[in-house]
């Protein structure tokens, strides 16, 4: 009996944490996606050019070492918030491009529509079935692998029917991540929700980028 209710007190005091980690992932999650928003308007405001938006790039993914090594410190807010804030500056150069297309600004507002609608259906889907995506985990690293090296490969072959199809697979990448991501917070394999909110804050980044580029194209044809 008294076995039976100290599992009682672990469980609940689990799913008590995992709820918490929840609940801080996804407003440390909606205030990141808010500050990119706002760094990608200056940059878009200031002019920036893709040099510029390419050593920003850089320096970010150097700090995304930095928020993996402080997420467990109080400074670990500090870190991400500069992490996503220079990753939304270095999407400003890419949305002058595409706001100077015929439609540009509808084409913009699709594809951060069109992210949306992805994430919050994958997010609902993965915390109202509660099913353990955990299996995806190897598959995804592999397709993830092949995206890059194509991308990597693309840029001296330049073969545009490529580059849509390696945008339409990070798309659906990114999505099993979400579902993949999502699930590993739902189970307590992620405790930490400053990991947790890059994880998500990537996959979400990937998507609108891909889905940015996919657009354009089909809007040029």
């Amino acid at each position: 009996m008294q076995s039976n209710m100290s599992l009682n007190a672990a469980s609940q005091s689990s799913a008590l944490e995992i709820n918490k980690v929840l609940r801080n992932t996804y407003m440390l999650l909606s205030m990141t996606l808010a500050f990119s928003a706002v760094t990608a308007g200056i940059s878009m405001a200031m002019g920036l050019s893709h040099i510029a938006a390419l050593v920003m790039t850089l320096v970010a993914f150097g700090l995304l070492f930095v928020v993996h090594k402080q997420a467990d410190k109080a400074n670990g807010i500090f870190w991400i918030f500069a992490f996503t804030g220079l990753m939304g500056a270095s999407l400003g150069p890419m949305l002058n491009m595409y706001a100077a297309m015929p439609n540009g600004g509808s084409l913009i507002m699709q594809a951060l529509g069109g992210t949306a609608l992805i994430f919050f259906s994958l997010s609902a889907y993965a915390l109202t079935t509660k099913k353990d995506f955990s299996f995806m985990g190897g598959f995804l690293m592999v397709g993830l692998i092949v995206a890059i090296i194509a991308s990597i490969a693309n840029i001296f072959f330049a073969i545009p029917a490529l580059s849509l199809a390696i945008s339409s697979a990070i798309i659906l990448i990114m999505s099993g991540l979400i579902l993949f991501d999502t699930s590993r917070i739902i189970h307590g394999g992620e405790r930490n929700y400053i990991r947790a909110t890059v994880s998500l804050y990537l996959n979400i980044y990937n998507i609108f980028t891909s889905l940015l580029h996919l657009l354009g194209a089909l809007n040029d044809d």
